[in-house]
């Protein structure tokens, strides 16, 4: 079953990106790693939702590179202390403990760290899940109740 959403292919289509290949595998892997993201349009690009809140980001623009931003939403939160997953290799560059982005400029750069790409999307939303989960124990109420949180 094809679980890209087809508003965003549409959008895409629109587009003519010179990366639409680099694209829509980047979309077809994000979605192998974890069948629960729901996709998007965020910020003129595709965006990935898990239980409604935003986690990974794709910037399409400028076409010169596709980057996935990978957060915990719109809105600053308390940073936590050590970055949210370890990864093996570096393909991730760290702007705060809760931000990270991996960029891309053809398709032999993706396939190169395919299988670290999936690694660490399925590492993030569980880290981030866990997260959610543990402040909502904290003010003793469940995620349904915490959907005006949007991290």
């Amino acid at each position: 079953m094809d679980k890209l959403n087809s508003g965003v292919s549409q959008f895409l289509d629109e587009m003519n990106h010179p990366l639409r290949v680099e694209i829509d595998f980047l979309r077809n892997l994000i979605h192998s790693a974890n069948e629960a993201l729901v996709e998007n349009i965020k910020w003129n690009g595709p965006n990935y939702c898990f239980n409604q809140e935003d986690r990974i980001t794709m910037k399409i623009q400028p076409p010169k590179n596709i980057q996935l931003i990978f957060h915990r939403g719109a809105k600053k939160l308390e940073q936590p202390k050590e970055k949210l997953i370890q990864e093996k290799g570096r393909l991730l560059i760290w702007k705060e403990n809760d931000r990270a982005i991996a960029t891309f400029k053809n398709m032999a750069d993706i396939k190169d760290i395919e299988a670290d790409l999936i690694d660490i999307i399925i590492k993030w939303i569980e880290a981030t899940k866990q997260m959610i989960a543990c402040f909502s124990l904290f003010l003793g109420r469940s995620i349904k109740d915490l959907s005006i949180i949007n991290g």
